[in-house]
């Protein structure tokens, strides 16, 4: 709301905005770092999800090595990584069959002993436990919708908590106007494509010379199924069918804790095919004898989607702004060939932590904390990321097989050398918007109908997200304009929106006969992925948050 709204004022030493394992991290670690100063700090961590791990989904096979720097004892306290890997798998797939490739030529990097298989948002949940008892505050349901800045420009604070306001715009009996957290320095943790990160990247230019930050639509089912398929610790990944060798993506199986198995699919949001359908491909995957053979005779018991930030190295943007800092996949440490970015998060989350706290001991606040960039530049986040730095642009240029052998080529390299490649640093090129080709170059997909088996519809999906939202509220979902639906990606592109959304927000809708389209907004159904925010071709599409306690409600992902 821009207009001058008057509000309740509350003062922190540190605001953190998201509950994921980045802004968890940065506050458990705060809090450890006064404590051995004998000092005191407070700290706010705002969730607009309806409680922590509501809003979180990832695989996830999970890297310990940022939790054992943050809370080494962590086995002892419980938290939830009970299922270490067993098996890794690589899997070519055709049509017809499947090819295994073995794992001995991949860089060690990507092998996954050692690591384990667990829900990420349990884990969130497990950090926040800790975090309160440390004497965080914790503020679910609380959406935080406009940055607060101060007389010079810098961040102060964020708006949370803005409820009661109704489709029409106008303030309902139930309005709060939310409250004002205001923060001697302010975390950005929002994760990928986060509404306020984006503000705040623009406002301060924080990706002047990086390359544009690359994305894909993660999709992910749970499934628990019999002790005949079930492999406790297995990690499956595939490459190919059902996607096209130009159309860069893969699948991920993993089997977890009380007969789970995690599914789900990745496609990388620079594809061109505008009829394309990630939803529906991923659908398609598990009708494949190489994958439908884990499912057999189980039930599917979630559902969820989101985006995933794949732009690494060359996409991360300057990290510290005047009062504040991104953590996370805000600013995007995922490493997509190794399909694993908490463990970053989580890292970059207590570098910042770091900078902030030593930063107030010194009677500083609402500068630039160059200490934490230039610990990022230092840390083994970077180096790490340096090591796979080609992997995305080489897929994108080269396809699916060519690209994915010169990128194990690449990464060989850059571990062996430390960091350098003959290749130097390859550039990313267009944004995954500006990638979207005419719908007149390419023919539409005829995607085969649901089962109700192994593949299924949209609607029946967000119904296991359990997502919600209050209808009489305004559309998060935003266009700058709103002709350019029917005027121009309609007969450009075939208004791709209602193909790329895993949750059925976007309908092109006609009329008895058949003419007259329109183009309809389902905000109800969305499920917080940002894929429209990042994919529409026309970048019209604006997604903002809605009233906290809104969206998906992931009970295990």
């Amino acid at each position: 709301m821009s207009e001058a709204v008057e509000r309740e004022t509350m003062d922190y030493d540190v605001v953190i905005v998201g509950a994921g394992p980045a802004g968890l991290s940065a506050a458990i670690r705060l809090k450890q770092l006064a404590e051995e100063a004998g000092s005191e700090i407070s700290v706010a961590v705002l969730e607009k999800g309806s409680e922590v791990g509501a809003h979180i989904l990832s695989g996830a096979v999970i890297d310990p090595k940022a939790l054992n720097e943050l809370i080494p004892d962590w086995q002892a306290k419980g938290a939830p990584l009970e299922t270490p890997v067993s098996k890794d798998r690589y899997v070519a797939l055709g049509p017809h069959g499947s090819l295994s490739i073995p794992m001995w030529p991949m860089p060690a990097l990507m092998h996954n002993h050692g690591f384990y298989i667990a829900s990420l948002a349990n884990v969130c949940r497990w950090l926040a436990g800790e975090a309160e008892a440390a004497g965080v505050e914790i503020y679910p349901g609380m959406a935080a919708s406009e940055v607060v800045y101060a007389e010079d420009g810098a961040v102060a604070g964020v708006v949370a908590g803005v409820f009661g306001v109704g489709k029409d715009g106008e303030k309902k009996p139930d309005y709060q106007p939310g409250l004002e957290l205001r923060a001697k320095y302010t975390f950005i943790a929002e994760g990928a494509r986060g509404s306020l990160a984006k503000q705040i990247q623009a406002k301060f230019d924080l990706t002047a010379g990086r390359d544009p930050q690359k994305y894909g639509i993660g999709l992910k089912e749970i499934w628990q199924v019999p002790d005949a398929v079930f492999e406790p610790g297995l990690v499956q990944h595939t490459v190919g069918w059902p996607l096209s060798g130009d159309t860069g993506g893969g699948s991920f199986m993993y089997h977890f804790g009380d007969n789970y198995v995690s599914i789900g699919f990745v496609v990388h949001l620079n594809y061109r095919n505008p009829w394309l359908s990630p939803f529906d491909e991923f659908q398609r995957l598990k009708t494949h004898p190489a994958v439908r053979r884990y499912l057999e005779g189980g039930k599917r018991v979630a559902y969820g989607a989101r985006a995933v930030t794949e732009g690494g190295y060359q996409s991360v943007p300057a990290l510290a702004f005047p009062g504040g800092v991104l953590a996370g996949c805000s600013a995007g440490f995922v490493n997509l060939p190794r399909i694993k970015g908490s463990h970053n998060a989580m890292k970059t989350g207590m570098l910042a932590a770091e900078s902030a706290f030593a930063a107030i001991q010194a009677g500083r606040a609402g500068d630039v904390l160059g200490e934490y960039q230039s610990a990022y530049e230092s840390s083994w986040v970077n180096k790490e990321l340096r090591l796979v730095r080609n992997a995305k642009p080489l897929w994108s240029r080269y396809g699916s097989w060519i690209g994915s052998a010169l990128a194990v080529a690449d990464m060989h390299i850059n571990s062996w050398t430390g960091g350098w490649s003959p290749l130097g640093t390859l550039k990313h090129g267009k944004t995954d918007a500006a990638a979207t080709g005419l719908a007149k170059d390419f023919k539409p997909i005829a995607y085969p109908k649901p089962d109700g088996v192994f593949s299924f519809d949209k609607l029946s999906s967000v119904f296991l997200s359990a997502t919600n939202h209050d209808e009489d509220q305004p559309s998060h979902l935003k266009l700058v304009d709103p002709t350019v639906p029917i005027a121009v990606n309609l007969p450009l592109y075939g208004e791709p929106a209602r193909l790329y959304c895993p949750a059925a927000v976007y309908e092109v809708l006609y009329d008895d006969a058949g003419a007259n389209p329109r183009f309809q907004i389902n905000a109800q159904n969305c499920v917080h992925c940002k894929t429209c925010d990042i994919k529409d071709p026309s970048q019209n599409i604006v997604w903002t948050t809605p009233e906290g306690g809104g969206g998906p409600n992931y009970p295990n992902m």
